[in-house]
C-alpha cells in the first residue's frame, strides 16, 4: 500500500507540473494575442506601448508566466495536498488501533482509489478483529466448541488458528480434569463397594461367633472358614489395588531383553497343573523367528499371569487354551484364545476398565476383584505395548503387540 501511494504521488505531480507548463504557456498564448489586437486601438494602447518601450515584452512575458505557473501548481495543488493531508490522517487513526475509520475522499483519481482501498483493508481488517474478538469473548464464557474463521496466508488468520489451539486444547485439559475428578469419584465408590461386601460378611459372622450363637463346633468351623475366605477376598482386592495404583502413578521398570518364545513357554509350564486340575490343555504355537522385545520380566509376567487366568476361567467349556506367539512386520504378537462363552458386543469397549464385571454380580467366584485386565492393560501400555480383545460365538481373544528389540 506504501508503494502503491508514493507511486500515484509521483505520478500526480508529474501530472500537476505538465498541467500547470500547460495553463502557462495558454494564458501567455492568449495575453500575447490579446496585446496584439489591443496595440492598434488608440488611445487604450498607450500603457501597452510604455510598457513595451521601456521594459520590453520578453520580460513582461516571463514574469507573468512564472507568475501565472506557480499561481497555477497552488490552485491545481491544492486539492491534491488536501487529500494527502486526509490519507495521512487517516493512516495515522490507523496506526493508533482506530481500524474503523473512513478516510472521507470522493475524488475519482488515483488517490481517490488509493483512498479507497485504504477503506476497504480496513473494513476487512476491522471485520476480521470483530470476529476474533467475538470468538475470544465466547471462549471467556466457556464455550469451548466456536471455531474462529482462520484466513490462510495472514498474520491475523495465523492468531485465529493459534487461538482455535488453544481453544482445543483448553477444552481438553478441562474435560480430562473432569474424567480425572469422575474417575476419582468411581474408583472411590468402586473400592468402597468391593472392600464393604466381604468386610460386611466377616462382621457379620464374627458377631455371630462372638455372641456364641452357633449351634456346635460345626457350625462354628463353618463360620470360620467364611470369615476367612472372605478376608483372603478383601486382602486380594487390596493387593490389586494396591498394584494398579503403583503401576498408574510411575512404577519403576526394569527393562531388559526378553526372548518372548521361551518366557511364554515357561509361564505356561508354570499353569499345567492349574490346566490339569480343571480338565483342561494349553496349546502353544510358534510363528516366525528373533521374538525379542524390551520389557520388565517381572511385571510382564503378572499381565500375562491374569489373561491366562481368564482364558482357563472363562474357556472351561472349550477344554483348550490357545496360545500363538507370532510376528507381524516390527512387532512381536502374543494371542490368548479360549472357546467359551463370548464376551457381548457392548462389553468389549469397557473390558478393561477397572471394576467393570460382564457379569452383574461382583462375587469372586464370577467376576474376580475386577482389577485384573485394568492392571494387564496398565502393565502392557507402561511398557510400550498394546492390547486389544475379539470376541464371536467361537472364540474369545486377547492379543499384545510390543515392537520388537533391534539393538
Amino acid at each position: 500500500m506504501r508503494n502503491k501511494l508514493l507511486h500515484t504521488v509521483r505520478w500526480k505531480l508529474i501530472l500537476l507540473l505538465l498541467s500547470s507548463i500547460a495553463i502557462t504557456a495558454l494564458f501567455l498564448l492568449i495575453l500575447y494575442s490579446l496585446s496584439t489586437f489591443i496595440v492598434g486601438i488608440e488611445p487604450i494602447n498607450y500603457p501597452l506601448r510604455w510598457v513595451i518601450n521601456n521594459i520590453g515584452s520578453l520580460p513582461v512575458m516571463i514574469t507573468i508566466g512564472i507568475v501565472v505557473f506557480f499561481v497555477s501548481i497552488y490552485m491545481n495543488s491544492n486539492r491534491f495536498v488536501r487529500n494527502l493531508q486526509e490519507i495521512e490522517a487517516g493512516m495515522q487513526e490507523i496506526s493508533n488501533g482506530r481500524f474503523d475509520y473512513q478516510i472521507k475522499i470522493k475524488s475519482h483519481d488515483e488517490i481517490g482509489k488509493v483512498a479507497d482501498s485504504i477503506n476497504h483493508m480496513t473494513e476487512q481488517l476491522n471485520s476480521y478483529l470483530e470476529e476474533i474478538t467475538h470468538g475470544l469473548r465466547e471462549i471467556a464464557k466457556g464455550n469451548f466448541n466456536i471455531e474462529i474463521p482462520v484466513d490462510p496466508g495472514s498474520k491475523l488468520g495465523e492468531v485465529a488458528d493459534s487461538i482455535n489451539q488453544m481453544s482445543r486444547q483448553l477444552s481438553h485439559s478441562i474435560q480430562e480434569e473432569r474424567n480425572a475428578e469422575k474417575t476419582k469419584n468411581d474408583l472411590i465408590t468402586g473400592v468402597s463397594h468391593d472392600l464393604r461386601t466381604p468386610l460386611t460378611s466377616i462382621l457379620g459372622f464374627l458377631e455371630v461367633i462372638e455372641e456364641d450363637r452357633y449351634q456346635d463346633e460345626v457350625e462354628l468351623r463353618y463360620f470360620v472358614n467364611i470369615a476367612y475366605e472372605k478376608s483372603l477376598a478383601l486382602k486380594k482386592l487390596i493387593d490389586d489395588l494396591f498394584e494398579y495404583t503403583r503401576i498408574n502413578n510411575g512404577l519403576p521398570l526394569d527393562m531388559k531383553e526378553l526372548d518372548m518364545v521361551d518366557f511364554i513357554g515357561q509361564l505356561i509350564e508354570e499353569f499345567v497343573p492349574s490346566f490339569e486340575k480343571q480338565g483342561m490343555e494349553c496349546v502353544m504355537k510358534v510363528e516366525g523367528e528373533s521374538l525379542k522385545i524390551m520389557a520388565d520380566g517381572e511385571r510382564l509376567v503378572r499381565a500375562y499371569e491374569n489373561l491366562m487366568t481368564n482364558a482357563m476361567r472363562y474357556g472351561q467349556e472349550g477344554k483348550v487354551v490357545d496360545v500363538v506367539v507370532g510376528r507381524d512386520n516390527d512387532q512381536v504378537v502374543v494371542s490368548f484364545s479360549n472357546y467359551g462363552e463370548p464376551i457381548p458386543e457392548n462389553d468389549i469397549p469397557f473390558i478393561f476398565d477397572r471394576f467393570y464385571r460382564v457379569e452383574s454380580s461382583r462375587s469372586k467366584q464370577t467376576g474376580g476383584t475386577g482389577l485384573g485386565l485394568a492392571i494387564t492393560k496398565s502393565i502392557i501400555e507402561v511398557q510400550g505395548g498394546e492390547i486389544t480383545v475379539r470376541s464371536d460365538r467361537h472364540k474369545t481373544t486377547f492379543e499384545t503387540r510390543f515392537f520388537i528389540n533391534r539393538s
